[in-house]
């Protein structure tokens, strides 16, 4: 089947590109991979261009092979044992004041590389308490030790994103469970209100409105504070193909529904993706840490 032509507005001019290979050579500099290149992700000129990245820790090869992702997928191989240092001083050279960190699946790790994300908090914490940190988790298969292990570094946002509506799990992230991720999220809030739970949803897979809708509901009843909503956009010819492109008047429209819900912030366009303009929420809400 040939690949669907992109509508005109997900056509992106990007910027020019001095700023994103300064980016880029301090990643490189300290070893660090970001999600933005291993997924490829469609903001990352921007991104780079205004010297933020998302940080991936734990390597950039996943235990798990879900069928939308980008990031490869087979064997790890070791931690390295330098990377939350090395962290904190690409942000003191980025300059960020909102941080994300996310990782690869490390099905194969004790505690699925928990221990890691804690070493990166306490780092950038040590460096400056007032850095605003935002975690994407995977599922850590709902151990709570290592959640609550986690939810005790203090992050002040805690991701974990439901991807996509239940009916579609087998298909789009076939080793997930759509119930596990919501528990993931229930606890965090259950061992401390104080941190802001996140969550989001990709739309283009073959969901009808109904379900998505039925997900946002899900997601407030667990009290999850912020929502980002965007458009799938096939990788690779390997993955899965869009099924539709979604018009942005839809996604204004789940923009509304989710500030009728209750949401703090929903972020409902084509282009937005988990950790993209991040710090628009830390700097409406948690002005006190960011400014």
């Amino acid at each position: 089947m040939p690949v669907k032509r992109k509508p005109e507005w997900l056509r992106k001019r990007n910027p020019p590109n001095i700023m994103m290979r300064e980016t880029k050579k301090i990643l490189k500099k300290f070893e660090l991979h970001s999600v933005c290149q291993s997924a490829r992700c469609p903001n990352i000129a921007e991104c780079f261009s205004n010297k933020t990245a998302t940080f991936m820790i734990l390597g950039d090869i996943c235990t798990r092979n879900c069928r939308f992702c980008a990031v490869k997928n087979g064997t790890p191989g070791p931690i390295n044992k330098n990377e939350p240092e090395n962290i904190r001083k690409a942000v003191v050279e980025l300059g960020l004041k909102h941080v994300v960190i996310t990782s690869v699946t490390r099905d194969d790790l004790p505690d699925g590389g928990a221990s890691q994300f804690i070493r990166s908090i306490h780092e950038i914490r040590k460096m400056d308490p007032n850095i605003v940190v935002e975690i994407l988790t995977p599922d850590f298969k709902m151990d709570k030790k290592v959640i609550k292990n986690l939810v005790d570094a203090k992050p002040n946002i805690f991701n974990h994103n439901v991807e996509t509506v239940p009916r579609l799990y087998s298909k789009v992230r076939p080793q997930a469970i759509y119930r596990r991720s919501l528990e993931l999220l229930e606890y965090v809030k259950k061992l401390d209100n104080k941190i802001y739970t996140k969550s989001g949803i990709m739309l283009g897979l073959g969901e009808t409105e109904d379900e998505v809708i039925q997900v946002m509901k899900d997601l407030r009843e667990i009290n999850c504070n912020i929502l980002t909503i965007g458009q799938y956009l096939q990788p690779t010819k390997n993955h899965l193909e869009v099924e539709e492109y979604i018009v942005p008047e839809k996604f204004d429209k789940y923009k509304k529904i989710g500030e009728e819900l209750g949401f703090d912030y929903t972020a409902s366009a084509p282009f937005v993706r988990s950790s993209f303009n991040a710090r628009d929420f830390s700097n409406k809400f948690l002005k006190n840490l960011s400014s």
